[in-house]
């Protein structure tokens, strides 16, 4: 792993980081590195809210529509991946510039991961039938008698977190939680300027309600009419995208437009509220601010200070 000066933009969704990013990025000649669990995906870049192409024209950027929706991505496959960005920033003489709202790349991205073995795909595909098959509360009674410690942290309805519980208990022998007390690895090499955009929740809820009208403009429901015609299983990461079970339940009839706006937002409210607690107690930054605007002016002395001090 290669040893670089990295900086790291955190917030909730539509707060403006890839803005920052961009921003930054221009003035000190960096690369924007996405550290987003749905912007990974090639076929959602309405949906997900990536950067336009003209953006990725002005600045270098990577792991942006990187995979398929097909594709069983994982913070794993994503922290090798961000190693790769960055040793090829270092080789392009580019100041690495993550951006994202997903917590549990940022972390890993920072602290690194537990070194859990593979567990396969077949104990994976164990562990989703009898979630489907027992029901939410069952499974996580059952998840509740392996590994007690991690079903006190996961709630019942976070299906995906239950699943990969269950398939490293089984897989492995071990708890994840067990797994996670261990010496973590993979984090960045090197010092980190972290930068946090926590905006005023009333104003990020209407920037929200602001961009969802956006992409229906854009041509979201064609996107997501070609991504219903692959017939993916539900199970995917990449069907969790917010947004895509309120589209598509208004293409297929069984609601209205108004009714699909309101559930998408109110979906997406909830993920910032789960954002904007995880990045105030999870994540401690060298500066914070509330806007973007502030933060382009402001922060121009601090970074050029962190990349020139030895």
């Amino acid at each position: 792993m290669v040893c670089t000066k990295t900086l790291v933009i955190a917030g909730p969704t539509a707060s403006g980081k890839s803005e920052l990013a961009l921003h930054i990025a221009a003035d000190i000649g960096g690369k924007v590195i996405n550290a987003d669990s749905m912007q990974v995906y090639k076929e959602f870049q309405i949906l997900t809210a990536r950067p336009t192409q003209a953006d990725e024209a002005r600045v270098p950027h990577g792991l942006y529509g990187s995979v398929t929706v097909a594709t069983a991505f994982s913070v794993g496959k994503w922290l090798a991946a961000a190693h790769k960005q960055v040793e090829m920033a270092v080789r392009n003489g580019q100041t690495p510039i993550f951006v994202g709202g997903t917590g549990l790349y940022i972390k890993a991205l920072l602290d690194g991961l537990a070194a859990i073995p593979p567990v396969g795909e077949e104990a994976r595909r164990q562990a989703t039938e009898l979630y489907d098959s027992l029901g939410a509360e069952k499974f996580w009674g059952e998840l509740a008698k392996k590994d007690p410690e991690s079903a006190k942290r996961i709630k019942v309805g976070d299906k995906q977190r239950m699943i990969r519980a269950w398939e490293v208990v089984v897989g492995t022998g071990i708890p994840i939680s067990q797994w996670h007390r261990q010496k973590k690895r993979g984090g960045l090499v090197g010092p980190s300027f972290v930068i946090k955009i926590i905006p005023d929740r009333a104003w990020l809820y209407a920037a929200c309600e602001r961009r969802f009208d956006q992409m229906l403009r854009a041509g979201v429901l064609d996107e997501v009419v070609a991504v219903q015609a692959l017939g993916l299983p539900e199970n995917l990461p990449a069907m969790n995208v917010i947004g895509f079970y309120a589209l598509s339940e208004y293409l297929v009839g069984r609601s209205s437009l108004a009714a699909c706006k309101s559930t998408a937002c109110q979906a997406t409210r909830n993920f910032a509220k789960r954002q904007y607690t995880w990045f105030g107690h999870q994540l401690l930054a060298h500066r914070e601010y509330m806007d973007v605007h502030s933060a382009k002016t402001a922060l121009k002395g601090p970074v050029e200070e962190f990349l020139l001090t030895a």
